[in-house]
């Protein structure tokens, strides 16, 4: 693909942008507000990685271009202690399909296919069994929305464990003819590894190349993306990239996944990549919807794809064209998630707030969009105050700080107390949805809460030994231990 004068010029003005960026995103994390939704958030899943017996997490939150948090809880290999961290690698999954979909818009924006083209018009061997004579054909545009009717999978059992028997492409392409489509074309959404699956030998038809090699060349490089990759790299096992592990059986215990390649389903499900390497997709995309003009792909391509084009029938399930869409509390959220054996990721993006969460762990069972839609909740705020206020934001009164720390009630959980907005507040751990009961101080060691409505409510009263270090919290006359 030749690079366009749209492309290079992109290229030009981005430099002075990043520039701009870079010098003040320092400020924005150094802001009070922001400081302490970080330290809620790193509090919080401090603690959910251990109640929960999460193997690891790896987190970060972008805004407009620059990563501005990241961080890794627990570990990437439990048996060898090593730590899960921005840098670790973990298997993506379905969030492949992102990059599969941009490929094929790529070469749509060059004239070479077309939306509404059948998949059998690129794909020869595509012969599917028609069970639904007389409706629609496949076409790509019904892929990409997974409203094509396609059956979920290719005939394969590959979700199924031990050994995940993940076919080659060539045992995709010869056992596609023994299929039959599940559904009428554009009659109903069902979610599609085989639809995406199709996409990607689409890419490699017609674009002439291997389909890992031309997304290497298009999309990965120019974005400087160096840690993602179409399939998992075998070359970091035991290092960079993180050990799967299954859910806990019933005795409470947790397996290792072997490794494995998703070898033909990649353009679906095969990719690997970082928090800091899907932070910077994410930083390219606010980019291009900021500045317009072309850089890999044309902006105007990439807000069509992030609208809805396919809604099903209860009105559940919103979908872009590769991208899932949502919206919530009147914000759209744009990304996708991710579920292989082992792993569980999300991206979400709201470009009006030009804020992306990126969540990985090694843990099969977690629920990435519940934490990711937590730390929105959280950090948009803040930032949204820090951007609007520059310098504005209590800064900690030092007088607090011997006060903050983790309190344990045996038999109850914890509690953990920090500063926020100038104030002591506490969160009761663990939790699934970190809320903070903020305290206004009295003096001599007391503090009462703050109602919803300003009113103040019970005391908090801090007990201390006779060096002045704080000992435990009173609260309705029952007490916790500082424990840290």
């Amino acid at each position: 693909m030749k690079k366009t004068l749209a492309c290079m010029a992109a290229a030009l003005l981005l430099a002075p942008m990043i520039a701009t960026a870079q010098s003040t995103s320092q400020e924005l994390t150094d802001d009070p507000r922001v400081a302490s939704a970080f330290e809620l958030i790193e509090v919080w899943m401090e603690a959910q990685v251990d109640y929960e017996d999460i193997p690891g997490v790896s987190m970060g939150v972008v805004h407009d271009q620059e990563l501005i948090w990241s961080k890794g809880f627990g570990f990437a290999h439990e048996e060898a202690g090593v730590p899960a961290a921005p840098d670790t690698i973990y298997s993506i999954c379905s969030i492949s399909k992102l990059f599969t979909s941009v490929a094929v818009m790529q070469l749509r924006d060059e004239g070479l296919l077309r939306l509404d083209d059948p998949i059998a018009d690129h794909l020869p061997w595509f012969t599917i069994q028609d069970s639904n004579p007389g409706t629609g054909e496949i076409d790509i545009q019904g892929v990409l929305t997974h409203s094509a009717g396609l059956p979920r999978e290719s005939d394969h059992p590959y979700w199924t464990g031990p050994d995940f028997p993940f076919p080659t492409r060539e045992e995709v392409i010869e056992r596609v003819s023994k299929q039959e489509e599940l559904y009428p074309a554009d009659a109903y959404y069902q979610y599609s590894n085989l639809g995406l699956t199709l996409a990607g030998e689409v890419v490699a038809a017609t674009s002439g190349q291997p389909y890992a090699e031309y997304v290497q060349e298009h999309i990965l490089d120019p974005l400087g993306l160096s840690d993602t990759s179409p399939d998992i790299p075998e070359a970091h096992r035991g290092g960079r990239l993180a050990t799967g592990y299954s859910r806990p059986a019933r005795d409470g215990n947790r397996t290792a996944i072997d490794f494995y390649q998703v070898r033909g389903i990649a353009p679906a499900a095969g990719y690997a990549s970082t928090v800091e390497d899907l932070g910077r997709f994410a930083s390219w995309q606010f980019r291009l919807m900021e500045n317009g003009g072309a850089e890999v792909l044309h902006a105007t391509t990439l807000r069509e794809m992030q609208r809805v084009h396919f809604v099903s029938e209860n009105f559940q399930t919103h979908r872009g064209l590769g991208f899932s869409v949502s919206r919530r509390d009147g914000t759209t959220f744009v990304g996708h998630g991710g579920s292989c054996p082992g792993y569980r990721t999300q991206l979400s993006m709201s470009n009006d707030d030009k804020i992306a969460v990126v969540f990985m762990t090694n843990g099969h069972e977690v629920s990435p969009g519940s934490y990711v839609q937590e730390v929105f909740d959280i950090v948009t705020p803040a930032i949204a105050e820090a951007v609007d206020n520059p310098g504005g934001g209590t800064r900690p009164d030092p007088q607090l700080e011997k006060y903050v720390g983790r309190y344990e009630r045996p038999l109850a959980g914890e509690s953990y107390v920090l500063i926020v907005e100038g104030k002591l507040a506490v969160v009761s751990l663990p939790t699934g949805s970190p809320s903070l009961t903020k305290l206004e101080h009295l003096g001599d060691h007391t503090f009462r809460r703050i109602r919803d409505d300003g009113e103040l409510g019970e005391a908090f009263t801090f007990e201390v030994d006779a060096e002045g270090n704080v000992t435990r919290m009173v609260r309705n006359t029952n007490y916790s231990i500082r424990v840290r």
